[in-house]
C-alpha cells in the first residue's frame, strides 16, 4: 500500500464512504436564499473498536446576519436569539463555516471516509440553509454531500412512532431540557444522541455486524 493510499475504516465501510455529522442551525426564517443563518454547530462522531457510535466533537457559532439578510420576527421570538446580546459574539459566515468544514475534514481524513454526510432533525432544511451560505462565502470545498442526508425525523417515526425532537428523545430514554431546545449546539447534540442511540440499538440486534 502507498503512503498516500487511504485505509478505511470500519467507520467508512459502515456508511458507504461518508462519514454522518450532524448539523443543526437556527434562522430567520424558513427560506435559505432570503432569510438569516443566526446559528450553526456541527457534531462529529466516534466509532469504538465494537463498532458503537458516540458523540466527539462539537462546532458551534453564532452567525452574522448576511447583508440584506430577512429576519423574521415570530423566528427570534421561536428561538429566544437576541441579535443584541453583549454575549452573542456572532461572527461572519464565512468565519463559522470555514471553522466548522476545517473540523468536518479532518474527521473525513482520519476516518478513511470520502465525504461527509449531513445528518439533521428534518435533514433537508438544514441542508439548504448550509449550502446557501456556504455559496455566498464563495466556499469551493463543502465537505458535504451537495443533496443526499439522514434524516433523525424520519428515522424517529419509523423507530419510536413520533417525528418530533423532544418528544422522540424522551421516548428513546433520553434527557431534554426545553429551557434549552432551540439553541443550535444543545439540539444538535440531542439529535446526535438520538442517531447514535438508533444506529447502535440496530447494531445490537444484528443489523450490521462488525467484520
Amino acid at each position: 500500500m502507498s503512503s498516500t493510499e487511504i485505509v478505511k475504516t470500519p467507520f467508512a465501510q459502515r456508511f458507504r464512504g461518508f462519514l454522518p455529522v450532524i448539523i443543526d442551525v437556527e434562522t430567520g426564517g424558513f427560506n435559505s436564499a432570503t432569510d438569516a443563518l443566526l446559528e450553526i454547530a456541527a457534531v462529529t462522531l466516534h466509532m469504538d473498536d465494537n463498532g458503537f457510535l458516540q458523540r466527539d466533537e462539537t462546532f458551534s457559532f453564532h452567525v452574522e446576519p448576511f447583508e440584506g439578510a430577512n429576519i423574521e420576527k415570530a423566528a427570534l421570538e421561536f428561538t429566544g436569539i437576541d441579535l443584541e446580546s453583549e454575549d452573542r459574539e456572532a461572527v461572519p459566515e464565512a468565519i463559522a463555516l470555514g471553522d466548522i468544514f476545517a473540523g468536518v475534514r479532518k474527521a473525513v481524513k482520519g476516518y478513511g471516509c470520502n465525504r461527509a454526510v449531513l445528518v439533521g432533525h428534518n435533514a433537508h432544511f438544514d441542508l439548504n440553509f448550509l449550502n446557501a451560505a456556504a455559496a455566498r462565502s464563495d466556499i469551493k470545498r463543502n465537505p458535504f454531500h451537495p443533496f443526499s442526508c439522514f434524516d433523525t425525523a424520519t428515522l424517529c417515526g419509523l423507530i419510536f412512532g413520533h417525528t418530533v425532537l423532544a418528544t422522540s428523545c424522551k421516548l428513546a430514554g433520553l434527557e431534554f431540557s426545553n429551557r434549552e431546545a432551540h439553541s443550535a449546539a444543545y439540539d444538535a447534540e440531542k439529535t446526535a444522541d438520538l442517531f447514535c442511540l438508533m444506529v447502535n440499538k440496530w447494531k445490537a440486534l444484528g443489523g450490521w455486524p462488525l467484520q
